[in-house]
């Protein structure tokens, strides 16, 4: 699975000009399902993100955990993560997970960050999103399990 994770002061989430998602400190997550993943590194990669030290701690430095601070996960879905820019000039999706499949694995991986304590608003799978963030840093870590 592919992610990025982007530490906020604030993010919502919209579908047809209404509010589905909110909240304050915490991390967005954009997330793809690629071909041939697994529950296992849906599982691996929200272990991870849940203990990745990218907030400050008393002293200014990136030492604290989203669990550490009681922060919130907004979790979107976002299958261009999945694109192919090596060739010309209209990326490709190819190595993207089926959308049955990429949904399976995004409704999982929900419930795995829930599972290590992180309260989540989410996106809504497939739909066109509006998503509005204000990146604190900024700080922007791209992952891969």
């Amino acid at each position: 699975m592919k992610a990025v994770v982007q530490r906020v002061t604030e993010a919502s989430v919209d579908v047809d000009g209404e509010r589905i998602g909110e909240i304050d400190e915490g991390v967005v997550i954009l997330v793809c399902a690629m071909q041939g993943d697994t529950e296992a590194n849906a599982d691996k990669l929200a272990a991870k993100i849940t203990k990745l030290r990218i907030f400050r701690d008393d002293e200014g430095r990136m030492n604290r955990s989203l669990a550490d601070i009681g922060g919130t996960a907004l979790i979107v879905s976002q299958f261009t993560l999945a694109a192919d820019t090596s060739r010309g000039n209209r990326p490709g999706f190819s190595a993207a997970a089926s959308p049955d499949e990429g949904e399976r694995l995004y409704e999982y991986f929900i419930t795995r960050i829930q599972h290590e304590g992180i309260p989540v608003q989410t996106g809504k799978f497939g739909a066109d999103m509006k998503v509005r963030l204000l990146n604190d840093g900024p700080v922007t870590i791209p992952m891969e399990f």
